[in-house]
């Protein structure tokens, strides 16, 4: 998917997004099964995760299919870098690479993609080749981890909406439409943003640019996934709910995967 206008506004519209508690999730996974030094982040976007991985240490490969999120990721890393935001050993990669198609140089520690990336993938083959090419990647004893939308939760996105946001400098009206057949859900999102940006003084003649997407996922029953991950040739897999060390239930609505290679 090719992100286009919508990277550049990305992270006004994602403020509330949870990246603390991934980041949290992905520091007690580092103390329950080993802490890496080389880490893949597939779909990795602008670099909400990425970036402060980075800070903390890691060396981070930041591999996204958008040239326009990677641009953005870029640009506020090199913000950081400026600011000394970044300790003596943490560094990051940027790649341009498709998560059913990527590849490094070297193997690394461990991989994730969060932020339910994986629901991106639409056809079967493709969360399997998807599975084949994080196990390639890892060196053995590696852990990938990743998260999913379960069926749950896009159902109770095609319940729930429409979405509306309202504030000065942006809105949005958001519509999903599921198709419970495939449990494929379809987002249509038309976007408004002041031109002039967030910080000036409200003018009733002020532009706005209108900006529409239209992104799909798709939700894959878990254990179906879990039959894939260890298809792949993880040896080890387990499946935890909503940030939380507990088993999943009918009404987990994220699923994190924990895999070792």
């Amino acid at each position: 998917m090719a992100y286009e206008l919508f990277a550049y506004h990305y992270d006004r519209l994602m403020e509330e997004m949870p990246y603390a508690e991934w980041l949290d999730f992905l520091s007690q996974c580092w103390d329950k099964y080993g802490r890496p030094r080389t880490i893949a982040d597939l779909g990795c976007g602008t670099g909400n995760i990425a970036i402060p991985l980075a800070q903390q240490g890691y060396e981070v490969y930041g591999i996204d299919l958008s040239e326009d999120m990677l641009a953005v990721a870029q640009q506020k890393a090199h913000e950081a870098e400026r600011a000394q935001a970044f300790s003596g050993k943490g560094a990051i990669t940027w790649l341009q690479q498709d998560l059913r198609d990527w590849s490094l140089l070297q193997p690394v520690d461990a991989v994730i993609s969060l932020c339910d990336c994986m629901n991106y993938l639409l056809e079967e083959e493709e969360v399997v080749e998807a599975l084949g090419q994080a196990y390639a990647a890892l060196k053995d004893g590696g852990v990938f981890v990743f998260d999913v939308h379960t069926p749950y939760q896009l159902e109770s996105y095609a319940e729930e909406q429409p979405f509306f946001l309202n504030e000065d400098d942006i809105a949005y009206i958001w519509t999903s439409e599921l198709d419970a057949e495939r449990c494929e859900i379809e987002h249509a999102l038309t976007i408004f943003v002041r031109e002039n940006g967030r910080d000036n003084v409200y003018d009733a003649a002020e532009r706005f640019q209108r900006v529409d997407e239209v992104h799909i996922q798709r939700a894959y029953p878990l254990t179906w996934i879990k039959q894939q991950v260890m298809a792949a040739g993880f040896h080890e897999v387990d499946c935890y709910a909503d940030f939380m060390w507990k088993s999943v239930t009918d009404t987990t609505q994220r699923a994190f995967f924990v895999a070792r290679k």
